[in-house]
């Protein structure tokens, strides 16, 4: 998970993971996360000046940390800095889940089902959705194996 934007959305998604976990295993199975956490004020000082291939790169190095650390898989956990999910994606070797990916399907991480994004005024009208042409990297069921 590459948090921190803020923590309360990364919070959130943590809470999430470790619920579809309990729901799919059971008992007192809990998700393994590796979580890299940026400093907000940071990225938020770089999306105001928009610096976006700085932003970028802070998140694409942090994401190979998180590679090297053993994830096999990465969350942006925020909306607005999908803008730059191509770029993390091509500095790592493991598939990112893009929110575009989940976008429309009637879940969103509220659990209102309506697959609405909301954000800071920064991403709206950002051309965050959907995620360009593409097979969706996996599909996330809740259903246990």
């Amino acid at each position: 998970m590459l948090g921190g934007m803020s923590w309360e959305s990364s919070a959130q998604y943590y809470r999430l993971a470790n619920e579809l976990v309990r729901e799919r295993l059971g008992g007192l199975h809990s998700a393994r996360i590796v979580l890299s956490s940026a400093d907000f004020a940071d990225i938020e000082a770089l999306q105001v000046a928009g610096r976006w291939d700085e932003a970028g790169q802070v998140l694409a190095e942090a994401a190979q940390g998180l590679e090297a650390a053993g994830a096999q898989l990465l969350v942006i956990c925020t909306n607005t800095m999908h803008k730059v999910a191509d770029q993390v994606q091509a500095a790592i070797g493991i598939p990112l889940l893009h929110l575009g990916d989940a976008h429309g399907t009637g879940s969103d991480a509220g659990g209102a089902g309506n697959g609405r994004a909301a954000g800071y005024r920064v991403h709206h009208g950002a051309g965050l959705l959907p995620r360009p042409a593409h097979q969706p990297v996996c599909k996330c069921s809740s259903r246990r194996r």
